[in-house]
């Protein structure tokens, strides 16, 4: 018995379209930090990441956790729930207001005084929804902000 051809075809066509909705992981890089307040019982930040959508489809975030230490000492925790399109094949600046306590600076002080830079490590996670459903993606990075880009809002990469 032969089989139609359309079924192959039907078949092949259902496969194009599951690999245009295959599933890659968008990435963070910190690229600024800016000082918007400072009181006696900590202060206030701006991060700006960019978050890059590498598929060829949009993303949209329902919630963004992240969590940051300064030279190996726990400096904050920020949360954005709120919708954030993030185009096909885009990076997008994001902005996340971050408080911190003024017992998490001592160390990132200590560095910024010492050698002019402090080392940071970013941890979260990203939550987005897709075509396919909702999907957590970890984040992750680590690197050197300066004086500069603290005060002058220039660019640290993860």
């Amino acid at each position: 018995m032969r089989m139609p051809r359309t079924i192959p075809l039907a078949a092949l066509l259902v496969l194009a379209g599951c690999a245009r909705f295959s599933f890659q992981q968008p990435t963070a890089q910190l690229v600024a930090v800016q000082v918007t307040g400072v009181g006696l019982e900590g202060g206030a930040l701006r991060l700006q990441l960019d978050v890059h959508n590498p598929n060829a489809y949009r993303l949209t975030t329902t919630r963004i956790a992240v969590s940051i230490d300064l030279d190996g000492t726990h400096f904050g925790d920020v949360e954005l729930a709120q919708a954030i399109a993030l185009p096909a094949q885009t990076t997008t600046p994001v902005e996340i207001p971050l408080a911190f306590t003024w017992s998490g600076v001592g160390a990132g002080a200590r560095a910024l005084l010492g050698r002019g830079a402090v080392r940071y490590g970013l941890t979260g996670r990203l939550e987005v929804d897709t075509p396919v459903g909702p999907r957590r993606v970890e984040v992750r990075g680590a690197g050197d902000v300066s004086l500069r880009d603290i005060v002058g809002g220039g660019g640290a990469g993860l």
